[in-house]
């Protein structure tokens, strides 16, 4: 399992790479490297962390991300985001250094940097509190799915959603772009979407969920959503 977590990181990572390089033109991009090796340590830390406390959700986690386990408009969800997201990482490659259309200070990128990793320990934290937190969107009954209403799930219904929004911000700002930084609602917007659908799917077949809803009132951010 371990061997699967490094390989498919380093997968994603080149990937990414192929994707920003590509776009910017150029393999020399230090902001980039260092995003890259950041996210990739990271990422092998929680990983190593859940092989240790929850191998059975890391083995979750580590299946594709679309599958037919899924409904049709969450496969069709995740299809449009892969590709967004990929997008994504284009357009901050081309802004940021083909082009050089922004020019964002280092304090900015390196407020970006440390929000991308405090994604990672956040992230953590909703493996500890939710045995559930898989990638796809189901009602798990063959894992004795129950309602999770601790750690960070006391605060919002969506803690992992929230963490995201912090990458969506640090990615782009570490890389340099303004415009990459512009698609953050975009995405978060997307995000939202899924997360009421989400919500539906588990209060009709998943016991307490609507209590749960009644209990904790926000999504993402406290006082906010």
């Amino acid at each position: 399992m371990i061997a699967r977590l490094i390989v498919q990181t380093l997968l994603s990572l080149i990937a990414m790479g192929v994707l920003l390089f590509g776009a910017a033109g150029t393999p020399a991009w230090p902001a980039a490297w260092l995003y890259l090796l950041e996210i990739g340590v990271a990422g092998v830390w929680v990983g190593l962390w859940l092989a240790r406390v929850d191998p059975d959700l890391l083995e979750q986690r580590m299946r594709p991300f679309i599958s037919r386990e899924q409904s049709q408009w969450d496969r069709v969800f995740m299809s449009i985001v892969l590709i967004g997201m990929g997008a994504w990482l284009v357009l901050i490659g081309v802004d940021a250094v083909r082009s050089g259309w922004s020019r964002v200070p280092l304090w900015a990128s390196v407020v970006g940097a440390i929000a991308v990793f405090v994604v990672f320990p956040l992230t953590r934290e909703v493996y500890r509190a939710n045995h559930f937190a898989t990638p796809i969107v189901k009602v798990q009954y063959e894992r004795g799915h129950k309602v999770v209403d601790s750690g960070p799930y006391a605060i919002v219904r969506h803690p992992m959603y929230g963490a995201a929004i912090l990458y969506f911000i640090g990615t782009p700002l570490m890389l340099g772009s303004w415009w990459g930084l512009a698609c953050a609602p975009l995405l978060t917007a997307a995000l939202g979407y899924r997360a009421v659908r989400e919500e539906r799917t588990l209060a009709e077949g998943l016991p307490g969920y609507r209590e749960y809803l009644l209990r904790v009132r926000y999504r993402f951010v406290p006082g906010v959503w």
